[in-house]
């Protein structure tokens, strides 16, 4: 009988300690996730480095918040789920929220995966600057194949030349898309990565013990 009661209450206490768990990844995700929504509109430009249609904002800073607190898969979450809020104003038919979508999943996943393996400050500074490194890269493919396309056809007509031209009044010396990617967007999307982290390591600390539930 003693036996069965302490199955019974063992297996209570775990189960209510996964039902708290699972609702602080809940919560911890939705409110980062409105975080980042937020962080959406305070995008700016940066005059003389990189065309005015090309912003740069800090909303992948709170998916990176919650890749290392709740796990990758919240991280994750978060970049879809302002994502989807923000389709609700969309200009851009969605093809802008899937790029940012797919380029803040490319920079917290493997940030969390790594963070998660060690949690150490080392790994968590290794592991987003692999991220900041991955959402570089696919930063070239996703444009050139996909959102770069989409907007030719919604802005200019199908024309390139005017995406490009822009890019020329920087450096006139480029005259190929993918010679801008690799030029202009790939080192602004691991600038844009970097800043995140650097802003992460700053306040992660003080801000662990409330994400998780200890203050």
């Amino acid at each position: 009988m003693t036996d069965t009661t302490n199955k019974a209450s063992n297996y209570n206490v775990w189960n209510g300690s996964a039902t708290v768990s699972n609702v602080r990844f809940m919560t911890v995700t939705a409110m980062l996730s409105g975080l980042a929504f937020v962080l959406m509109f305070f995008d700016f430009s940066i005059p003389f480095i990189i065309p005015g249609f090309v912003k740069m904002d800090l909303s992948e800073l709170p998916a990176l918040i919650a890749a290392f607190a709740m796990g990758p898969v919240s991280g994750v979450l978060v970049c879809l789920i302002k994502n989807l809020l923000h389709l609700t104003i969309s200009s851009t038919g969605g093809i802008g929220e899937l790029c940012n979508f797919v380029l803040g999943a490319a920079f917290v996943l493997p940030a969390g995966l790594v963070y998660k393996f060690k949690k150490t400050k080392k790994t968590a500074i290794i592991g987003a600057l692999i991220g900041a490194i991955a959402m570089a890269l696919i930063s070239f493919p996703m444009n050139l194949f996909v959102t770069y396309p989409v907007y030719q056809q919604l802005y200019f007509g199908g024309s390139v030349e005017p995406i490009i031209g822009m890019y020329q009044a920087i450096l006139p010396s480029v005259s190929k898309l993918w010679e801008c990617l690799v030029i202009f967007n790939m080192p602004f999307s691991f600038v844009k990565g970097l800043l995140s982290v650097l802003i992460t390591l700053l306040i992660y600390k003080p801000l662990s013990p409330i994400l998780h539930g200890r203050q």
